[in-house]
Parts: structure tokens; sequence; C-alpha cells
């Protein structure tokens, strides 16, 4: 068996009909896993899990809102009953409502972004762990971001919620380590998603990032694929606790 095959592997994984999560179901799928597709879409998640299946995938849809407990619990009681029960988690949706200074975030938006984005992360590892040692192991990969590891002036909060993922993980990686479950997070530098459209699509700022990073560019979303696949695998079966950061270099240079 190749070292990075997931054969025999259920995977779910959030945010997935587009970007990172996109490009993660894709190339597990590719490795063997049967992926589960989900976003707040339900045909949005029909079609990519269709394009799957078309290329010789194993693919379900399974719509969810990760802001709503009952939906994760949906989402991993529908996976079990069609796939079997999940021997992979990649926590990858995330949302971020507010482009400021801390000082003027709305409450509201403060809040939302500390429920979506560490919260749903939380509660989904509070679903699917169980299970996974019931099965005598599983990976978990939550996508953070390099936000978490440096200071802003305009993404306070995200930022925030992306070091707490780091934090969940190796919490998490110290807890269930012995049920042989491993909790990692991948952080990348700017991506080319619709999600940092805010951040590549303007000018001034897509090139004062650019220019500090050794690669001068940005990332593309299936550059990050690969360290997904890597974490589930066989591969990375020493490799827990950690977070790799996947930035053109980024956060050495600036």
């Amino acid at each position: 068996m190749s070292l990075f095959s997931l054969e025999g592997k259920v995977a779910i994984i959030t945010g997935s009909t587009k970007g990172i999560g996109l490009a993660i179901a894709t190339r597990m799928a590719e490795h063997g896993a049967k992926v589960v597709i989900s976003s707040r879409n339900q045909d949005a998640c029909d079609e990519v899990a269709s394009a799957i299946r078309e290329k010789g995938g194993v693919a379900v849809a399974i719509a969810c809102n990760i802001n709503y407990k009952e939906q994760l619990q949906e989402l991993v009681s529908k996976t079990e009953q069609q796939l079997g029960k999940a021997s992979v988690l990649v926590c990858n949706a995330a949302l971020n409502p507010y482009f400021g200074p801390s000082q003027d975030i709305p409450d509201q938006a403060f809040d939302k972004v500390m429920h979506a984005n560490i919260g749903s992360v939380h509660r989904l590892c509070q679903q699917v762990l169980p299970g996974m040692a019931e099965m005598g192991g599983g990976a978990v990969i939550i996508v953070s971001s390099i936000g978490g590891l440096k200071g802003t002036d305009a993404l306070g909060a995200y930022a925030i919620s992306k070091a707490a993922d780091m934090q969940i993980a190796r919490n998490l990686a110290v807890e269930w380590g012995p049920k042989n479950i491993r909790v990692n997070c991948i952080a990348p530098g700017l991506v080319k998603t619709d999600f940092a459209k805010a951040l590549w699509e303007n000018p001034e700022i897509y090139e004062a990032t650019v220019s500090k990073y050794p690669l001068r560019r940005i990332g593309e979303p299936d550059e990050i694929a690969g360290a997904a696949v890597f974490l589930a695998s066989a591969a990375g079966s020493f490799t827990t606790g950690q977070t790799i950061v996947i930035d053109g270099g980024g956060t050495i240079a600036s």
C-alpha cells in the first residue's frame, strides 16, 4: 500500500465545495478516500460530489451550516448511515464577516466569528472523535491560518479564532493520542480563494504581501491539499499536535 494511500478511509470535509476544501476533497478522493462533500448549499455539494464520482471516486453530498449544532450532528449521522464512521475529519469551513480594526468590530460579528470558527471545530470533534476511537484511530485536520501566528490590524477576530484552532489541535492531540487519534493544523498563507478575495484582489495588499514572500506569489488551493493527504495517511502517522505552515515562506521573511 502506498504511504499516502487513503483506501478504506471515510473523510468528512467541511466547506468543501470551493477553494481549499474542494482541493482537499478532490485529492483525498484521488488517493482512495470516500469523501463527504459539505457546505451550506446542497446543490453545490451535489455538483462537487457528482464531479468526483465521474472521475471514479466515491463521494456523497451532505449540506451543513456549521453554525448549528444540530446540523453538525446530522452531518455525522448521515455520514455514518451512508458510508460508515469517519476516520478522517477536515475542519475547513470558516467565516470572516469583518475586515478592519478590532476597536470597531460589532459585538455580533465578533461573536459570530468565535462561534463558527472555534465552536464548530470543537463541536464537530466532539461528535466524530468517539467513533474514531471505536475504530482504533483516525486523523483530524483543522485548516487554520498564518493569521493565528502573526499580529494584524485588520483581521483581529479571525486571527484570534485561527490561533485557537492551533490550541484545539494541541489539546485534542494530547487527549485522544492514547486512542491513536492524531490532530493537526494546516496554516496557509495567502491563497487564491473566494474567501480571501478582499486580500488578493486589492492591488496594494497583494503587492505588499507577495513582496515579502520568498516565492513572490500567493498560493493555489491545490498546494494546500497535499499536506492534508499527508496528515490523513500513513505518511503522517507520527505527526500530531502540530501546525504545518504553507505560506510561500511569508512568515519566515516578514
